[in-house]
């Protein structure tokens, strides 16, 4: 639930808060807030400059990067991280903490060009490895990244126990994604074969649940009021619903699961006030219905009819429930352990 002011001033015009602690009550919440990200001038710039010097480091590093070598890219990429340690801490000690999130996840980004450098330094990639650079890392599928990956989430672990501040989580995550990908080749050596890329499809979706189970437990351990784990959330729903939406569904009871399994993902994203669930949920289910409107129902009449009809159930059963919310909030709080409890009442 978030205050407005004007719902502080409507609050003293009843006479529910005095003038006094109206003003009292918005200074501490904008205090408790201002590390919080939002869509202010200020944290529009942190963002947009760290987002700047992350991707001028990931995506954005050109080929003349080669040109440095191995040694070269790891001496450079150590400098990196030494400055943005140190940038961090500068930034914490005057209480900036969002811009201080940023470059400590710029810490994290710079470690995969050490790494990179370091194995072509050790001959671990040919030298004609150089010509594609770090930038293969975030375009290009291959087991041989997973070193990488394991000394990246190594480096972000430490990172976040360092500082606690949830960009951090960022890069991790990002990471857990790639690496959902590139095991596929390291696990599975068929690689031309079917059922090659159909198993790649089952480790992607089992990779998602195992980030989402993380992000869950984080979630509910999280006692700081802050967000750790929006971005393990993020990517573990486009893990596993990537996955799950790319699995061929041989059978309209398949499809029919799908629709469920993505019905489900909505009502989780409602439970944990995570739209991220919401959103892919609502992609799967109308996936599901655009195929029975092409395939079974190609030339029903009533089909649109009954759509609506559904459409409209969803709205009164809306209704009815935020008419009950408070009783069935209850009811359904009673009903679980403490600390999922207390989480669903902090999302709300």
């Amino acid at each position: 639930m978030k205050i407005s002011r004007t719902e502080l001033n409507d609050a003293t015009a009843r006479g529910i808060l005095s003038n006094t602690q109206a003003e009292q009550l918005w200074a501490f919440l904008a205090e408790r807030h201002q590390t919080v990200a939002a869509f202010r001038p200020a944290h529009i710039l942190y963002y947009l400059g760290g987002l700047i010097a992350i991707g001028a480091m990931t995506l954005f590093v050109t080929l003349g990067w080669a040109r440095f070598g191995g040694g070269g890219l790891l001496i450079i990429s150590t400098c990196y991280v030494a400055l943005a340690i140190g940038l961090t801490e500068i930034l914490l000690q005057r209480g900036l903490a969002l811009p201080a999130g940023l470059l400590a996840a710029l810490v994290v980004v710079n470690v995969p060009p050490a790494i990179y450098g370091a194995e072509h330094l050790f001959g671990v990639w040919p030298p004609d490895h150089m010509t594609g650079g770090v930038r293969d890392f975030h375009i290009l599928i291959d087991w041989r990244w997973v070193p990488m990956e394991l000394g990246t989430l190594l480096a972000g672990v430490l990172v976040l126990w360092r500082y606690r501040l949830p960009f951090t989580v960022m890069p991790i995550a990002v990471t857990l994604w790639y690496m959902s990908m590139d095991l596929g080749p390291a696990v599975l050596q068929a690689r031309d074969s079917a059922s090659y890329f159909e198993h790649c499809k089952w480790l992607s979706v089992g990779f998602g649940l195992v980030t989402l189970t993380v992000a869950l437990v984080v979630d509910l351990r999280n006692r700081r009021g802050l967000d750790f784990a929006f971005w393990l959330y993020l990517f573990g729903v486009m893990t596993f619903w990537g996955g799950l939406t790319s699995l061929d569904g041989a059978s309209e009871f398949n499809r029919l699961l799908y629709a469920l399994i993505n019905v489900g993902l909505i009502a989780i994203g409602a439970a944990l006030v995570r739209r991220v669930f919401a959103v892919f949920g609502g992609f799967g289910v109308s996936i599901y219905l655009g195929h029975l409107s092409q395939v079974l129902f190609r030339d029903s009449l009533l089909f649109p009819v009954m759509l609506t009809a559904i459409g409209f159930a969803i709205i009164g059963a809306g209704i009815l429930w935020q008419k009950h919310e408070a009783n069935i909030g209850l009811w359904l709080r009673r009903c679980l352990p403490d600390s999922w409890r207390a989480l669903i009442e902090r999302a709300y």
